[in-house]
């Protein structure tokens, strides 16, 4: 019976192996790739070793280095290489092939300057405060209302709640417009009322105070969430009742509940909801392209769908470009990987 059992972990654990390697296969290439010069990158056999293969040859009694047109007619003509480029056909003799291996750390501050219209520092900044604000927003609002939904008595609660459940079945593709409508809008609307100009004014940081084009426009509309609410009421339901008996009987009111009794317990899973959020705040494309016009407020995946060309892509320095934008997402599952695996631990036990 043990024998079965030792064989069966076994075999969990080499399946395991097998989904977590081919899972760090994506990342190790798009290493691997960051550090490429751009004429190794695609060959015939995928090497993960940044390796360079140059054709050296004899030219007016020099060795030069070239690029061999593989003509079968003219085998030693090929193109010389001057500064980096092919340049001229020309006639060579005895073409020799050398492999080296070719580490381009110079890849990252290239891409980092690839477009200096689009500041790569700007877009990550603005990336950084974006999924910031947006995460704050979202834990904030969601706990006030899972709260709410799970300790407060009003009259329709559960019918709110089911509603407001409901929207998650609700496309984003469906909400868009009416989004970007009442956006665009906004900033007449607000001066018209209060009889001024301000809000429509360009801000000081770039883009405008409110509406289209502005900070505005990419933080506020994401602040909300209903799969957020949901996580966090089905975790408050499981805290007893009586801790939070205890803190009104010491004099706290329900905020004072929700402060020092509540989200003190809850933090597995407002950290889990933190770092979903982040992820997809940090990754999200759509919305900024939609609703974003200035360079200055562009974010992090607009700037790297621009290495990206109609007629080729700049995979090398797309790919540093990336690397660079993983690490904020890696330090912020890292630092609530604690909370996150002891949510798990405690959902465990409670099953």
């Amino acid at each position: 019976m043990k024998r079965h059992s030792a064989a069966g972990q076994g075999l969990t654990y080499l399946v395991l192996s097998f989904v977590g390697l081919t899972t760090l296969v994506p990342f190790v290439w798009m290493l691997s790739t960051s550090l490429k010069p751009e004429g190794a990158i695609f060959k015939a056999n995928l090497e993960l070793i940044p390796r360079e293969t140059t054709y050296e040859a004899t030219f007016e009694g020099k060795r030069v280095q070239v690029r061999p047109l593989g003509s079968p007619e003219h085998p030693n003509r090929a193109k010389l290489v001057e500064d980096g480029r092919a340049t001229r056909v020309v006639d060579v003799a005895d073409i020799h092939t050398a492999t080296h291996l070719t580490v381009r750390f110079e890849n990252y501050p290239e891409a980092w300057h690839a477009y200096p219209f689009v500041s790569f520092w700007r877009a990550y900044a603005n990336t950084l405060v974006v999924a910031g604000l947006v995460t704050l927003g979202q834990v904030a609002t969601s706990a006030l209302a899972a709260f709410a939904f799970a300790r407060l008595r009003f009259p329709g609660r559960d019918v709110l709640f089911f509603g407001y459940l409901a929207t998650m079945m609700v496309p984003g593709a469906v909400t868009m417009i009416p989004t970007f409508a009442l956006l665009k809008s906004m900033p007449l609307l607000l001066d018209g009322i209060f009889h001024t100009t301000y809000f429509s004014r360009e801000f000081v940081l770039g883009g405008r105070v409110l509406g289209i084009d502005s900070y505005f426009a990419l933080i506020a509309p994401r602040c909300f969430s209903a799969y957020g609410v949901f996580m966090l009421r089905q975790f408050f339901l499981g805290i007893p009742k009586e801790l939070e008996e205890a803190a009104t009987i010491d004099g706290c009111g329900s905020l004072g509940v929700l402060w020092n009794v509540v989200l003190p317990l809850a933090k597995p899973a407002l950290a889990t909801l933190a770092i979903f959020t982040f992820m997809w705040a940090w990754g999200d494309f759509l919305w900024p392209l939609i609703v974003t016009n200035s360079d200055e407020i562009k974010t992090l995946p607009l700037l790297l769908q621009s290495f990206q060309g109609q007629h080729a892509t700049q995979w090398n320095y797309l790919m540093a470009a990336s690397t660079t934008a993983l690490v904020p997402m890696l330090l912020v599952f890292l630092f609530g990987q604690r909370y996150f695996i002891e949510g798990i631990k405690l959902g465990a036990v409670k099953g």
